[in-house]
């Protein structure tokens, strides 16, 4: 059974920094395509960041240059960094692994992140 436990979310100033992790188990993130999404309060679901199984790594247009994901293979853990956080950055964000091979998905429970100005 695959699981995805986030951790650290939490409050920040406005320029601050968190790292976000998503532990994963029943499943190797190097197997899968790994994304983290969130969802701000009255929004829809919305992409964030992806590294794919060859490791490639991208970050949509309103976090690029501030986010980055990345992964540790042994620890079977993705990483958000963040950066340069801004209020809009407020949400909840999500663990997402995708299996490629069976079209399926799964997710984290998820971990707030407030940016206050």
């Amino acid at each position: 059974q695959v699981q995805l436990v986030e951790s650290g979310g939490g409050l920040v100033q406005a320029g601050g920094s968190l790292r976000l992790s998503c532990a994963a188990s029943g499943s190797a993130v190097w197997g899968n395509t790994m994304r983290w999404y969130r969802q701000a309060p009255g929004k829809q679901r919305e992409l964030v960041a992806t590294i794919t199984r060859s490791g490639i790594t991208n970050c949509v247009d309103n976090v690029k240059g501030r986010f980055a994901i990345s992964r540790d293979i042994a620890k079977n853990t993705v990483y958000l960094e963040m950066n340069s956080l801004k209020p809009e950055d407020t949400a909840v964000y999500y663990c997402n692994l995708h299996q490629v091979a069976f079209s399926r998905d799964y997710w984290g429970q998820g971990t707030q992140v407030t940016v206050s100005s």
